[in-house]
């Protein structure tokens, strides 16, 4: 009932800048459920097991991200749109991999590092030297 669609991803070069988007929606009969869950990015690069990126929980009030990414990359979201983001900067080829969006219910507290209850299809990023 929950989907999570990605998009944005790309081929860019080294330094360059990519803007991912996921956005998230619940088909419900529970008509008074509005879904703004927490939202994490994962990445899955070949040969490498899936890390955590970045996440933000479903206020939008607090952000978490990988040391590896801190100062580069910025999460946000568009709560009314039920729209989250993620802005990446000054890219590097070691951030090529598949980019997920997973979803965690809001009704708990969000553990970015943790599991996920839903997840996207993933969007390719390619970044050349």
């Amino acid at each position: 009932q929950v989907q999570l669609v990605e998009s944005g991803g790309g081929l860019v070069h080294a330094g360059g800048s990519l803007r991912l988007s996921c956005a998230a929606s619940e088909r419900s009969v529970r008509d008074y459920y509005v879904s703004p869950f927490h939202i994490g990015w994962l990445r899955h690069a070949p040969g490498k097991a899936r890390e955590f990126v970045a996440g933000i929980n479903w206020r939008g009030l607090s952000a978490y991200y990988a040391d590896s990414v801190k100062g580069r990359f910025t999460i946000s979201r568009d709560t009314p749109k039920n729209v989250v983001y993620m802005e990446m900067n000054s890219l590097k080829p070691t951030d090529t991999a598949v980019y997920y969006c997973g979803a965690q219910d809001p009704w708990n507290n969000f553990d970015p590092r943790g599991s996920y209850d839903y997840w996207g299809q993933g969007t390719q990023v390619t970044v050349s030297s």
